[in-house]
């Protein structure tokens, strides 16, 4: 091998490994939490699941997602618990608007699941907008059965996919 190589070699291993230290900038540098750093009002990392206003935390810590019984389309108690929490982040990030998603085991036919999804995706909409989320930040759709996210047939992957989802997106909205 020859020294250039050698060389070009070490330079990118030296390169990398600055590159991939956590604490590159010491603990003391000024680099957490001020505006424009990066980092979430609580210090976190913004847009990850430690920020309070990031959608990774809307998904992960508050949950995205409802499920249902058999054949019906009312919340759970469970599933108000989640929708609460849903709530309180749409109303504190005014920025956000979402898509609910609604959804179905495979069992039964096609338009049956489409309409049950729909009114899955209608009751969560529904108690969102009774927790005082305006009703032009949500949209509704439904899949029925076709976007599984458990296959098999049992009735643990059945549950698994009667389902709403609440979907976020980013829009300034104007006023």
């Amino acid at each position: 091998m020859t020294l250039f190589k050698k060389a070009a070699i070490v330079l990118l291993v030296l390169a990398t490994a600055a590159c991939t230290n956590p604490d590159r900038f010491g603990a003391g540098s000024g680099a957490g939490g001020g505006a424009g750093s990066g980092f979430g009002a609580d210090g976190g990392l913004a847009g990850s699941a430690s920020d309070p206003t990031s959608p990774a935390f809307f998904n992960q810590t508050i949950g995205d997602r409802v499920l249902f019984a058999v054949d019906t389309s009312t919340l759970t108690p469970a599933g108000k618990v989640i929708l609460d929490g849903q709530a309180q982040w749409l109303l504190a990030n005014t920025d956000y608007r979402s898509v609910i998603e609604g959804h179905a085991d495979e069992q039964g036919t096609r338009e049956y699941n489409l309409a049950l999804g729909f009114r899955r995706a209608n009751a969560v909409r529904e108690y969102l907008v009774s927790r005082g989320v305006p009703t032009g930040r949500l949209e509704v759709t439904s899949f029925g059965k076709e976007r599984p996210i458990e296959v098999c047939s049992e009735e643990t992957c059945y549950a698994q996919n009667r389902r709403a989802v609440t979907v976020l997106s980013f829009s300034a909205l104007t006023s």
